[in-house]
């Protein structure tokens, strides 16, 4: 492939949208540069960061021959997946198969997203950083989160549906979901424990991905107590 098709992928992998990218990039073998940021050290609001990466001032972001500059991890992804070369599953060019990788991420943000990252930021996030911690907003944050777990489990995987968008390969809705999903791990929270088909397919994407899935979640495994449910 073209050098000059090479990006720069900025990214922190204590953030779930990143490690999904990370792995991506690494199973499709899409040439990259890496490029980590630190988020704890506010590297992602420098002026040089909001001028030349990403004017949102978040990672993931990507930057392709300098010019063209990429935010938001959905959008990078299906980029990705549309001007690479890269396996069907992965974003299928069907238009049905494709549909459905589309109908989980879009559902997603307010969803698994938004309650699995809020749950995290209220419960592990806050109080690294001397916020207040107030028990029944941790209660009612967890009991969403887990709601939407369990709404994973008993309706969007079957024996049939092996992944996440309904079918029996792997898509880039798995990587979003799985990376997810792992993240309340720092609270201590395993979303595996008690919903054996979602624990199931975790491990299945773990596999289908190798060691690059590890790899991926060394630094949330490095910084998670001993999970419990």
């Amino acid at each position: 492939m073209n050098n000059q098709r090479t990006i720069r992928f900025y990214y922190d992998l204590i953030s779930q949208p990143c490690r999904a990218i990370f792995i991506f990039l690494q199973q499709t073998k899409i040439p990259h540069q890496k490029c980590p940021k630190a988020l704890r050290k506010w590297e992602h609001t420098t002026t040089d960061f909001l001028r030349n990466v990403n004017r949102f001032g978040k990672v993931p972001a990507i930057v392709q021959n300098d010019n063209f500059k990429l935010a938001e991890s959905i959008a990078i992804l299906r980029y990705l997946a549309r001007e690479y070369s890269v396996a069907d599953h992965w974003y299928p060019r069907d238009s049905r198969q494709r549909a459905r990788v589309d109908e989980y991420l879009e559902w997603q943000h307010c969803n698994t997203r938004a309650h699995c990252s809020s749950y995290v930021r209220y419960v592990w996030r806050g109080p690294l950083r001397g916020e207040p911690m107030e028990k029944r907003t941790a209660e009612r944050l967890r009991a969403e989160m887990i709601a939407c777990l369990d709404f994973i489990e008993t309706n969007l995987l079957t024996e049939e549906k092996r992944f996440i968008a309904g079918g029996r390969e792997i898509s880039i809705a798995d990587l979003v979901a799985a990376c997810e999903i792992e993240q309340p791990k720092l609270t201590g929270y395993d979303a595996r424990v008690g919903r054996p088909k979602l624990a199931a397919w975790m491990q299945r994407v773990r596999e289908r991905t190798q060691q690059d899935y590890d790899e991926a979640h060394k630094i949330l495994d490095k910084y998670s107590p001993k999970v419990a449910h």
